[in-house]
């Protein structure tokens, strides 16, 4: 296996000072203590009245120190679940989308807890975070919603491809994380006949098959320990990609980018994925 990852970037995992934070935090610490990497606990405390000057009044105080507590607690978990993880934790005055957004400038990775909103809900919450970091993030965001399948044997990590640019670099990170649990790769490509069939299907699929066989033989060479299948499902992407993974320790797949799963923001495909998938979902952008 590819071993001893360096970087001088942090894994950030934003804590809910409300909520249980305890399966998003475990994804990252166990990320963290992979990958060698430090892990950056961030949780923001948003202003109670004006955002334009410093809110010292008892209710703000009140929410700063239980916010200081709870990123206490957190930090204190992590050192015992993954003893030898630097862990640092940053309480930040602010909204915690923008907040947690700013954080990951600079982060390898970020890591955020789902709170399993509905669409609209998601959109326009104060409290939503899911969509609004991961739109904006430059780095990979890894959303948990659901425990990993490490019961599943053998154990397999999912990479839904289209053939854009974003999906080069998430197909990438899917062999990187597949070679450090010591995974088996799926690479699945879903094929949506069109509601009028102009060619033939067979050479459709055909085409399809190839597109996955070119875009990780480079891949498999620098990752010969990685057991990688071909898949070439039929139907809808967000079904198929989330039936293929029900199993999976995750999913990875691109966003943005001219050539990848597009739409209103981080694309259709990604949005659907987040609210339907049972194992964690890393999201990463394209380059």
């Amino acid at each position: 296996m590819t071993s001893h990852r360096t970087g001088s970037h942090d894994i950030v995992v934003g804590v809910d000072p409300e909520r249980d934070w305890h399966l998003a935090l475990a994804w990252a610490a166990d990320e963290a203590q992979r990958r060698r990497l430090p892990l950056r606990l961030v949780l923001a405390v948003p202003p109670q009245h004006d955002t334009h000057h410093v809110d010292d009044t008892p209710g703000q105080t009140a929410l700063r120190q239980a916010g200081a507590d709870r990123l206490g607690q957190a930090c204190n978990w992590v050192r015992d679940r993954q003893p030898e993880v630097s862990v640092t934790g940053d309480l930040l005055g602010g909204f915690p989308a923008p907040v947690l957004g700013g954080a990951a400038r600079e982060a390898r990775m970020i890591v955020l807890g789902s709170r399993r909103l509905g669409r609209t809900a998601e959109f326009f919450s104060a409290g939503s975070l899911v969509v609004p970091v991961t739109a904006q993030a430059r780095c990979p965001v890894v959303v948990v919603g659901d425990a990993e399948h490490i019961s599943q044997q053998p154990p397999y990590v999912v990479a839904g491809i289209d053939g854009g640019a974003s999906a080069t670099a998430a197909l990438a990170l899917a062999f990187d994380e597949a070679d450090l649990r010591g995974a088996a790769l799926r690479v699945v490509c879903v094929w949506q006949p069109p509601l009028i069939m102009l060619g033939d299907e067979e050479v459709a699929l055909r085409a399809q098959r190839t597109l996955l066989s070119e875009a990780t033989a480079g891949l498999s060479e620098k990752y010969p320990d990685v057991h990688v299948t071909h898949e070439v499902l039929t139907g809808h992407p967000v079904e198929e990609l989330a039936r293929a993974a029900e199993h999976a320790l995750s999913v990875v797949v691109g966003r943005r980018g001219t050539g990848g799963y597009t739409g209103m923001r981080i694309g259709s495909v990604v949005h659907g994925l987040l609210h339907r998938a049972h194992c964690p979902v890393i999201t990463v952008p394209t380059g």
